[in-house]
Order: structure tokens, then C-alpha cells, then sequence
């Protein structure tokens, strides 16, 4: 089978610096075109993919006939309508998240994406990441017990970001930037949905930056998170049991730790749960060899490939970027009327765990 032939459209940091790069490697995509507007860019990603055409407009990129699928590293506000326009043209597509940046413009993907049988993917590469599969597999096995409770801390250091990350009507703030990736590991590692929502959101250096939210799931466990573009760097999930805790950090743990319920001062036996995470972690190893890589990004964009040249459906799908998008909105009004506020059963419009 012939290798695929995609278009790249949006040359950005992450496009020009994390896709364009992986897109060349993989060994089944083969990178045709790729689409910017701003020059210096364009002639950036250019140059590290010489054998692709560079356009100015991604319209032009969607009209060429051998393009047969799209990833889109546009900025938020401008997701929806490239999504439409390429599935228009009956292109696949892998969409970097949000899906897009309201309920409304969403519904608009998604009513041109059911009928064109096309894959659409949604790009929460987390899902692929090593240390997340194997906690999903530990919870799926009944590792901890009866669950009580999760929380989470997704942040990035202060620093400057594009004047659209700054104002929510652009597609700005941290809940669509680092939240919606938490909120949709949530519905990945629990396989259920969310019920309520309770949130705050405070503005420092631009509109919304940080935000605490509480979620409860269907089966009433409680997660609570904290989102900030102004802290520190960290990404860290913890999930209580009746017998244990589950911990993953993903800039430092080098395998999955599970805590006792007993607390366990044998510094010797945490010197040899550091040594077996060593050996037997090939994450572990991957992250001593590459402590700056993330993997999850390549093995998400091979599984899409993968479906793109099957043409057979793949998850994380627009669906899940709808869910997302959803608890987002509902956090939004908490924030604004300082209620909780109640999600509707997304099942009765085709959404499932």
C-alpha cells in the first residue's frame, strides 16, 4: 500500500517543530504539501521539508487533488472552519486540539464530518502516552480497588505566548490550552462520563490563565485539577483506591508508581522500586536516552496514518473532541455564575465512554 499523502496546514511552533518532523520520519506518510501564511515561517518549515509544495493559504493545500489527509496546527479560533473545509474536499484529518473553539462551532465539524466517511482524530496524544496506557490497564484491572478520589496539575512557566492564547474569544486560556487535555484523559482512564462541573478562573498575564475545576463523574468520583500558564512545568495525575495510589508524572516518573495504603519508610525499597522502573521500564529507558522528547506525539500521528490509509475509524475521534469541549464550556459558566453546573447525557446524541 502506497505511503499517504498529506498536507500540512499551520506551520507554527508545534506544526513547524513536533509534526513537520515526525510527518518526514514516519515511514508509511509522505508529506506533500504544507501551508502558512506568515513567510518567515513558511520559508522555515520549507526548508526542513524541501520535497513538500509551500503555500501561502491552506484552501489552495486542500484544493490538490493528491493531498489525501490533513493535520491542522492552526490557532484555536480558526479549527472549525478549516475542519469543514477540508472535509468538504473529503480529506482525512488529524485536528490538533480543541476541536474548535465554542459548542456551536463544533456541532458545524461535526455535521459535515458524520456523513463524509472520512477519519477525523482528535490530536489528544496523551492517550498514546506509555505511562498513561499502563495506568488505564491498572485501574481497568482492579489494582486499586474501589476508586475515592483523583486529582491532577497541568501547568506551564510564565512566558510569552501568540496575543491569540491571551483572549478567550480568540481561542485563548488555559482550559482549551493544557485542560482539555486532562479533561480528556479523565474520560480516557475512567470510561465514564462527566456529570458536574464546579470551577474558578483567574487572569493574571492574559484572559482566564488559570482555572480549578472540579469534576464528578457518573459514578460520583470526585477529580479536582489545576490548570496554570504561569507556574511551573508540571503534569502530574494522582488517583486514590481503597488500596493504593496511582501516581504518573509525566516529566518525571520513569514507569507507573503505585503507592501502598500502609506508608512505607524503607528508603531501601524505594531504592529498588527506582532500579526496576530502570530496567524493566521502556519508557523509562526512552526517557533517560531522550529526557526532552514526548513521545505520545509520533504514536499518535502513526495510529492516525495507520486508519487514514485504511480508511477504518480511530480514537481519540471528533467525538471525543466534542466531549471535551463541553465540560470546557460548562466550566466557563460555573466560573461566571459560581454554580455547579450539570452536563446532559451525551450518549442520547451518540457520544459514548
Amino acid at each position: 500500500m502506497a505511503a499517504l499523502k498529506i498536507g500540512l496546514i499551520g506551520c507554527g511552533y508545534v506544526g513547524r517543530l513536533v509534526h513537520l518532523d515526525i510527518l518526514r520520519r514516519l515511514p508509511d506518510a509522505d508529506l506533500v504539501a504544507l501551508a502558512e501564511p506568515d513567510p518567515q515561517r513558511r520559508a522555515e518549515a520549507a526548508e526542513r521539508a524541501p520535497q513538500a509544495v509551500a503555500l501561502a493559504g491552506y484552501k489552495e493545500l486542500l484544493a490538490m487533488p493528491e493531498v489525501e489527509a490533513v493535520v491542522i496546527c492552526l490557532p484555536n479560533a480558526l479549527h472549525a472552519e478549516a475542519a469543514v473545509a477540508a472535509l468538504e474536499q473529503g480529506k482525512h484529518i488529524y485536528l490538533e486540539k480543541p476541536l474548535a473553539a465554542s459548542l456551536h462551532e463544533a456541532r458545524r465539524v461535526l455535521a459535515a464530518w458524520r456523513p463524509a466517511g472520512v477519519v477525523g482524530m482528535i490530536g489528544y496524544n496523551f492517550r498514546f502516552h506509555a505511562l498513561y496506557q499502563a495506568a488505564r490497564r491498572h485501574l481497568q484491572s482492579g489494582r486499586l480497588g474501589e476508586l475515592v478520589g483523583a486529582r491532577s496539575v497541568f501547568s506551564s512557566k510564565a512566558q510569552t505566548v501568540p496575543a491569540w492564547k491571551q483572549a478567550r474569544t480568540n481561542g485563548g486560556g488555559v482550559l482549551l490550552d493544557l485542560a482539555s487535555h486532562h479533561i480528556d484523559l479523565v474520560h480516557f482512564l475512567f470510561g465514564q462520563a462527566v456529570r458536574e462541573v464546579f470551577a474558578g478562573l483567574r487572569s493574571q498575564r492574559g484572559e482566564g490563565d488559570s482555572a480549578a475545576v472540579q469534576l464528578r463523574l457518573a459514578d460520583g468520583l470526585l477529580v479536582q485539577s489545576f490548570f496554570s500558564m504561569n507556574a511551573v512545568e508540571e503534569d502530574r495525575f494522582e488517583i486514590y483506591g481503597q488500596r493504593g495510589k496511582l501516581m504518573v508524572d509525566r516529566y518525571l516518573s520513569l514507569d507507573v508508581e503505585i503507592t501502598e495504603p500502609e506508608i512505607d519508610f524503607s528508603r531501601l525499597k524505594q531504592m529498588g522500586r527506582v532500579v526496576r522502573a530502570l530496567i524493566g521500564s521502556r519508557h523509562g529507558r526512552n526517557k533517560i536516552s531522550a529526557p526532552g522528547r514526548e513521545p505520545s506525539y509520533q504514536a499518535a500521528l502513526a495510529h492516525f496514518v495507520t486508519a487514514a490509509r485504511a480508511n477504518r475509524p480511530c480514537s481519540p475521534d471528533f467525538g471525543d473532541g466534542y466531549r471535551s469541549l463541553a465540560v470546557i464550556e460548562a466550566a466557563e459558566e460555573s466560573a461566571r455564575t459560581g454554580r455547579v453546573v450539570s452536563l446532559p447525557d451525551l450518549s442520547e446524541e451518540g457520544f459514548s465512554c
